[in-house]
């Protein structure tokens, strides 16, 4: 973790993990072509309505991180993802959490049902109907 994320104790300050998911959905989205900007290309953005951080162990200055980063299929009109953020060095579970996205229309209008590309993203990387 960098000097700018720890509290005087050395702690990761607990916002910070919530910008950790955020690099665990950057990084899912490159590796499974399910990015911010690609959802914007096709005319939708994802905003967050629902974070969920369950805190198990602080972490450190100078320590690393593992982020992993789980896609919960839904049949509503959302991306939900699972998150679980490890201490590299030990392993231990430090956190835990949920992130909760929906879409909307480039003029911040809530879309009730799936988008086509989101569909046909499913079928292909999920291989569902």
């Amino acid at each position: 973790m960098r000097f700018s994320e720890v509290d005087s104790l050395r702690y990761v300050w607990h916002g910070h993990y919530v910008k950790y998911f955020e690099d665990g959905r950057e990084a899912f989205g490159r590796e499974f072509n399910l990015g911010y900007m690609q959802m914007y290309d096709h005319g939708f953005a994802t905003p967050l309505i629902r974070v969920e951080v369950d805190y198990k162990q602080p972490l450190f200055y100078g320590d690393e991180a593992i982020i992993e980063t789980q896609y919960v299929d839904s049949a509503a009109a959302k991306i939900i993802f699972q998150f679980k953020i490890f201490r590299k060095s030990t392993m231990e579970l430090v956190a835990a959490g949920k992130t909760v996205q929906i879409f909307t229309n480039k003029d911040g209008e809530l879309e009730l049902t799936m988008p086509a590309f989101f569909k046909e993203w499913k079928n292909q990387v999920l291989n569902t109907d």
